[in-house]
């Protein structure tokens, strides 16, 4: 047996019985304790692997992978209760497309950029393109899923332009590199796999990428770029 189905075979009995000892009482045959007349004493044969009638499995890896186990599920419990988009009324298919990625943006599979054009408090028309996962790691999205604030790009996103000011930003961010220097427009290059997002309307987005303009009756304009990494980690 390789490790990888010894693994599996540890998990199959953890996940079956709740101590080590439910695990050693179900290896004991009747007639074990008939010659031994000693419960205990039987349980230490089975953990030997002198007696049983299954799997030998030692305290230490089944007490080991009981607590791996239950970090995952409670890491998995945690993982829903921040999903800060989680029990809202949401009415905008802005906020419901950002909802039904914020799961897998948080943990990784889909990286998402987001297009905003609109105006600011101040009235000045903006645009600019947010990194979400980015976002969501430093920034509390419950005021945008619960309405208290709409989404704005800021200077400190992957780009920034300010239509009155004429003021342009750029800024690479922990998932994509901006590339300034291309003559048809911005290009992002996402580090895990090196690949190009192309945020022009008027060619493909790239290789594993999907452009999506959304309808809306909070912004100007919002269209949302989805990259799926193809890199094994």
């Amino acid at each position: 047996m390789n490790r990888e189905e010894g693994l599996t075979a540890v998990d199959n009995i953890v996940t079956q019985f709740n101590t080590y000892e439910d695990f050693l009482d179900s290896q004991i045959t009747t007639v074990d304790l008939y010659y031994l007349e000693d419960e205990s004493l039987a349980r230490q044969l089975v953990e030997l692997g002198y007696r049983g009638t299954g799997e030998v499995v030692k305290r230490a890896d089944f007490e080991a992978r009981k607590a791996a186990i239950e970090i995952a599920r409670l890491a998995e419990r945690t993982q829903k209760k921040t999903l800060t988009s989680a029990g809202k009324d949401l009415k905008d298919q802005f906020l419901k497309a950002l909802a039904l990625r914020e799961e897998d943006n948080r943990n990784g599979k889909v990286s998402t950029v987001i297009f905003i054009r609109d105006k600011n408090p101040h009235g000045q028309e903006v645009s600019g393109y947010i990194d979400y996962a980015h976002r969501l790691k430093i920034e509390d999205f419950e005021v945008y899923f619960s309405g208290k604030r709409r989404l704005l790009p800021k200077p400190t996103d992957m780009s920034f332009y300010n239509w009155d000011s004429h003021i342009a930003i750029w800024n690479s961010t922990p998932n994509y590199q901006v590339i300034t220097d291309n003559p048809q427009g911005l290009l992002f290059k996402y580090k895990r796999d090196r690949k190009i997002l192309n945020v022009d309307p008027k060619v493909p987005p790239g290789d594993n990428s999907t452009r999506i303009p959304i309808q809306t009756d909070l912004y100007m304009q919002a269209v949302i770029f989805d990259h799926v990494s193809r890199r094994k980690t």
